[in-house]
């Protein structure tokens, strides 16, 4: 049976195997699913802390699929948000329950709540989380299929590698780096220091991590700085550069080339293990820092993009063989070789999965061509309550329509942090347009700053 969107058309193949192509419940457990991996490696502080961050970053399930039904979320987001988004991705009504966890686990206070879960089980829509964990199994009445072992397994920073390798001796032009795991910091410092003498840069990750959270660049430079490797690594600990609790995971540092140095490969593997591609997107990363991506036609060159396609699409035939079921991305860095290496798997909804899901439904309800950027953290000049952030938000629109630019706001919470964001998508149908509406955009964050808590609604 071929899928059909609410529209009757025929349906993407990769959106056929998310949500059937149609509309979907999404549920916002990114807290639940980060916490598998951080079990007894944290203190009760830091777990509060992670928590925290995953319940603001949770704001994006309003864009788990091009057509959500319903959206739940952790914590406390205003209608008013959901309705401009909406209004402009021609959604309809979508139903919202914000403010269910500010807290605690999501899954478990979606369990407490059985009016609201009854609900959901009763659409016969699909559940989409951000990531499989054994609370979201267990609500969606899922059996034990192998999925989660699958999420544990390759989520590693290890694992993925090591089957990246496998994968790889049937895909010229992917390059995987040697990896080397050390259990203790003694040993550590002392290869860090042999490394640094020798001249090398060397990347250090804990094995699980998400972000570039757990992910620490280090020169000959910085040992040098920090007066010695053994002092440098505490500070990545205090820092939590390096997550503690874990192993760390050395490699070479690849060099990367040019603008396209951090392509990513979405896809999905279906109920029945085929793998669909989604896309390339091109991400933007600040050190080891995740902080946005675009998506679109012309990015970047064919023969890239089909050649980091065609080895994504087997690393999914063997994700699929061990089990899993869903959405996943390899991150890549782009040599100056020439050559692709691939960085890790993340098995869930990633941020760039994001611009894939506007870009989808803006190209079904606008024509197709557009290309979609996302920022997850652009930094705003004052601390914003939600009534001004909303009305600068409605401004950065007025501002940008004219260029043919539509700006979507995806992370809105954290405009009154102590270090306030926004985060925000850019459609249009050129990359010269994009990067017109980013500039516009930057300079009117920073011109909060003069504004002294005046209204930005001009």
């Amino acid at each position: 049976m071929v899928a059909r969107d609410e529209h009757g058309e025929t349906a993407a193949a990769w959106e056929a195997a998310w949500t059937g192509g149609g509309r979907a419940v999404h549920l916002g457990n990114v807290a639940d699913f980060n916490a598998q991996f951080m079990a007894g490696r944290l203190n009760s502080r830091r777990q509060l802390d992670w928590r925290r961050l995953g319940h603001h970053y949770a704001s994006l399930a309003v864009f788990y699929s091009p057509h959500p039904a319903v959206v739940v979320l952790p914590r406390v987001l205003d209608d008013a948000w959901l309705g401009l988004v909406s209004r402009q991705l021609e959604w309809g009504e979508v139903e919202l329950y914000s403010g269910i966890a500010e807290d605690g686990g999501f899954g478990e206070a979606l369990e407490a709540r059985p009016a609201l879960l009854g609900r959901l089980r009763g659409m016969s829509l699909p559940l989409l989380p951000w990531g499989r964990t054994p609370e979201f199994e267990r609500l969606a009445g899922l059996p034990d299929d192998g999925v989660l072992a699958a999420v544990m397994r390759f989520e590693s920073k290890e694992s993925s590698l090591t089957l990246f390798r496998e994968v790889a001796r049937n895909h010229p032009g992917i390059a995987v780096r040697d990896q080397q795991r050390v259990d203790s910091v003694r040993r550590l410092a002392r290869l860090v220091a042999d490394q640094s003498c020798a001249g090398w840069t060397v990347v250090l990750k804990s094995e699980y991590g998400v972000g570039g959270n757990g992910t620490a660049i280090v020169t000959p430079s910085q040992v040098r700085a920090a007066g010695g490797a053994r002092a440098l690594l505490r500070r990545l600990f205090a820092d939590e550069d390096l997550l503690p609790g874990h192993d760390v995971l050395v490699e070479p540092y690849v060099w990367p080339s040019g603008p396209l140095r951090d392509p990513t490969f979405n896809a999905v593997v279906a109920q029945d293990g085929s793998v669909h591609p989604v896309g390339m997107a091109v991400m933007s990363v600040e050190g080891t820092r995740y902080r946005g991506a675009t998506v679109g036609p012309g990015l970047m060159p064919t023969e890239l993009a089909d050649r980091a396609t065609r080895f994504g699409t087997d690393v999914g035939r063997a994700l699929a063989e061990q089990g899993y079921r869903g959405w996943f991305d390899i991150d890549f860095i782009a040599a100056q070789s020439g050559v692709l290496a691939p960085a890790e798997t993340n098995l869930r909804l990633t941020g760039p999965a994001v611009a894939f899901m506007i870009k989808a439904r803006l190209d079904r309800v606008r024509g197709p061509g557009h290309l979609v950027r996302t920022f997850d953290e652009l930094p705003l000049g004052a601390r914003m309550p939600e009534e001004l952030l909303f009305q600068h938000v409605q401004r950065l629109g007025r501002l940008c329509s004219p260029l043919g630019a539509t700006v979507l706001p995806i992370l809105p919470s954290t405009g009154f942090e102590p270090f306030p964001t926004l985060g925000v998508a850019i459609a249009a149908r050129s990359a010269e347009v994009l990067d017109a509406a980013e500039v516009i955009i930057r300079d009117a964050n920073a011109a909060l700053g003069g504004m002294r808590g005046a209204s930005v609604g001009s």
